[in-house]
């Protein structure tokens, strides 16, 4: 049989206290875990762990292992139980039998016997009950949804298979907002609870509007005489259709704000309206008339300045 050294397993020193190699064995399981890990000798690596914690989580374990490995034994080599130690050492069986562990550990523990050992122990049970590992994912949901809030159903895929799940949507989520469904990540270890599902919001893009934070963009395009004389214009924004004016002499690009109506929250996005001025085409010769008209009328140049640049 090969010696096996447990502290090299679980990475600490030998002089490690109890609770500085209960934190490694809990971070190393968690690692190899066969239902978690992508590792592709995780099983036999979790087994090691497991019999590693057994060797050293209990003082007299420990104490019998360290006056072993006091005389110079390496992590691979070829190991006999040495003469002196006489009785103490069993063969696998003769006393507590550790089903699962090594013929190293067998032959080391096999003989201390009594009750406080559980004959049912495997590696990787001893005692550990750990919150399952989180998992990160992303859903992607159309803005009516961000903004009333609802039911998105969304694929999970994992190490565990695929499933659906019906997601509650908050009315206001945000681009890049975190949703967390509890319990619903990994399962947990020896028994212990699920980790959690923790959704990245991604928002589909809109026809007309565009999102900045909470607030709401949109582009409305007018008419030129809308503009030059001012309108009263029904408005599209996300809860619905409401009534702006646009003052006289109002050009492209101008920015107008429908206070609060963006998407919700503890304080609601505003609604910004982009004019765009659309200039209709010339279809008849009235409407020739009419632009000439104006054209004589209105001393306009709309590049004045440009000339000094």
């Amino acid at each position: 049989m090969q010696f096996k050294d447990y502290y090299k397993t679980l990475g600490v020193e030998s002089d490690a206290s109890a609770d500085a190699i209960k934190r490694a064995y809990r971070k190393l399981a968690r690692k190899y875990h066969p239902d978690v890990s992508k590792e592709a000798d995780a099983e036999n690596r979790f087994k090691e762990i497991g019999e590693a914690y057994e060797a050293l989580k209990d003082p007299e374990k420990r104490a019998q292992y360290d006056q072993l490995r006091q005389g110079g034994w390496h992590q691979g080599q070829e190991f006999r139980p040495p003469p002196e130690w006489g009785a103490g050492w069993q063969s696998a069986g003769d006393s507590q039998s550790y089903s699962g562990f090594s013929d190293f550990f067998e032959s080391l523990f096999g003989g201390l016997g009594g009750s406080r050992f559980s004959s049912a122990r495997r590696p990787g049970s001893a005692g550990l009950k750990a919150k399952g590992r989180d998992v990160n994912a992303s859903v992607s949901i159309d803005l009516q949804t961000a903004y009333a809030g609802g039911v998105q159903r969304m694929n999970l895929s994992g190490s565990h298979g695929s499933r659906a799940l019906n997601v509650r949507i908050p009315a206001g989520v945000t681009e890049g907002r975190q949703i967390r469904l509890t319990g619903q990540g990994e399962p947990g270890l020896g028994g212990g609870p699920a980790g959690d599902l923790y959704l990245e919001v991604h928002l589909k893009p809109h026809r007309w509007f565009e999102v900045q934070g909470q607030d709401i963009h949109l582009t409305l395009p007018v008419a030129p005489w809308e503009a030059a004389l001012g309108a009263r214009l029904n408005v599209p924004t996300l809860g619905g259709k409401v009534e702006m004016s646009i003052p006289p002499g109002t050009s492209s690009g101008r920015r107008l704000r429908l206070k609060g109506r963006g998407l919700p929250g503890k304080t609601p996005g505003d609604q910004f309206v982009i004019i765009r001025v659309e200039v209709p085409p010339v279809e008849s010769e009235r409407a020739r008339e009419l632009y000439e008209a104006l054209k004589k009328e209105q001393a306009f140049d709309p590049r004045a300045g440009l000339e000094n640049l």
